[in-house]
């Protein structure tokens, strides 16, 4: 079993039958609405990787410089969707999509964020996105150049800026491990940029889907989906032991959900041709329960309209340790229609953490336990941000990578 397969064992998702309603306006899809041992010294954030967001292990840890400029996620006041304009954003997305031009690489650059509460209470903290992103130039043969990306972790708003500089504006601020450690980790408020290009190759891209690969899949939507429901891998959400099976052995929101994780490869790391893309937004729009809400402003600072999947599901805690199931959460896809592009993937927070739940022998070979008091996101309430991924550039272009 690779790694990639380790993670996909470790997703959970929490399956709900579709309403009566929701299938109704899913058949009418227009317009809608969406809608305590000691403490150990701290350790630097082992950054986590997200599995249906990432272009492959290689590239996303692959060492690299660069500096880059974005919007704060995070507003003081909640977004308040506006309606939709009239139609289907996915298939106005998809027509669009498919006029983007070839080129001699598939050029992306993203910046993730998980959101961390700093304080001891609920009635003092602050919140921290914790960030991190990869630039890369994938050739035709799926060879190229990947650059990790460093960026500062920030406070989310300006309400938790201000709490970060009344606490000395530190740094290193410190949160609890949120992989079931007793001790803590420190978030870099200043970020290193210390790294260099990378090269990829073949093997580095998810779920399998080589140049070559992409090249042969279907350009209508059902054909594509019947392609894509024989990817094999461990798609289940809990599984005794880890087994490899293709997507068509799941059912229902299962199924959706590990088909929108390939939907999402496709619209953003994947090297796809331009009708393949096209192909990947109509098959989302035909998916049971994926809906369109209004209009909201991504991390970046962007505006698009924000497509709801009808999930809820849990934030993966990273490589090596087991799946947060100590709160659920709903995931949210923002699209731009007019450029046909994904600009972002968010998860919100559905019903925050509680409780505890015992996890098997780590790194260490010990036992240990998650606790909702070490989770990032403790301090939430329904409808907040917990983490997130957005693409700034996803397009081909013919302009060389670094080297």
């Amino acid at each position: 079993m690779d790694e990639l397969d380790a993670l996909r064992g470790m997703r959970t998702a929490l399956a709900e039958e579709e309403p009566p309603d929701a299938l109704a306006a899913r058949i009418q899809w227009r317009t809608g609405t969406g809608s305590a041992a000691p403490e150990s010294a701290p350790r630097p954030l082992r950054r986590r990787l997200r599995l249906p967001l990432a272009g492959g292990l290689a590239a996303a840890l692959a060492a690299g410089a660069a500096a880059i400029v974005v919007t704060q996620p995070g507003s003081d006041a909640p977004d308040r969707p506006r309606p939709p304009a009239e139609g289907n954003v996915l298939l106005v997305a998809a027509t669009n999509a498919e006029k983007a031009p070839l080129g001699a690489y598939w050029h992306t650059r993203s910046i993730s964020g998980d959101i961390y509460a700093v304080g001891g209470s609920a009635k003092n903290f602050y919140k921290v996105d914790a960030r991190q992103g990869n630039e890369s130039w994938t050739g035709r043969d799926g060879r190229g150049v990947s650059v990790y990306l460093d960026p500062p972790d920030v406070p989310l708003t300006a309400q938790d800026a201000q709490k970060w500089r009344a606490a000395g504006s530190r740094r290193m601020v410190r949160v609890p491990d949120p992989e079931g450690g007793a001790g803590s980790v420190s978030l870099d408020m200043a970020g290193t940029g210390t790294a260099v290009p990378s090269p990829t190759s073949p093997g580095d891209l998810a779920y399998g889907l080589t140049p070559a690969r992409l090249d042969r899949l279907p350009t209508e939507p059902k054909a594509l989906e019947n392609a894509l429901l024989g990817l094999k891998g461990n798609w289940r959400a809990y599984a005794a032991t880890a087994k490899k099976e293709p997507i068509r052995a799941l059912r229902g929101r299962e199924r959706v959900r590990a088909l929108s994780d390939v939907t999402i490869a496709l619209l953003s790391k994947a090297p796809a041709p331009p009708k393949v893309r096209a192909a990947a937004f109509r098959m989302l729009a035909a998916q049971p329960g994926v809906r369109a809400g209004g209009r909201t402003t991504d991390p970046l600072g962007r505006t698009g309209t924000v497509i709801s999947l009808p999930l809820k599901t849990t934030v993966p805690l990273g490589l090596y340790t087991a799946p947060k199931q100590l709160g659920t959460y709903t995931r949210e896809l923002i699209v731009d229609p007019a450029r046909g592009m994904l600009l972002a993937v968010r998860d919100l927070v559905a019903t925050p953490p509680k409780g505890s739940r015992p996890l098997p022998p780590g790194d260490d070979g010990k036992p240990r336990s998650l606790t909702a008091k070490n989770m990032p996101d403790r301090f939430s309430r329904r409808g907040d941000l917990a983490s997130y991924e957005a693409f700034e550039v996803a397009q081909w272009t013919d302009q060389a990578p670094p080297h």
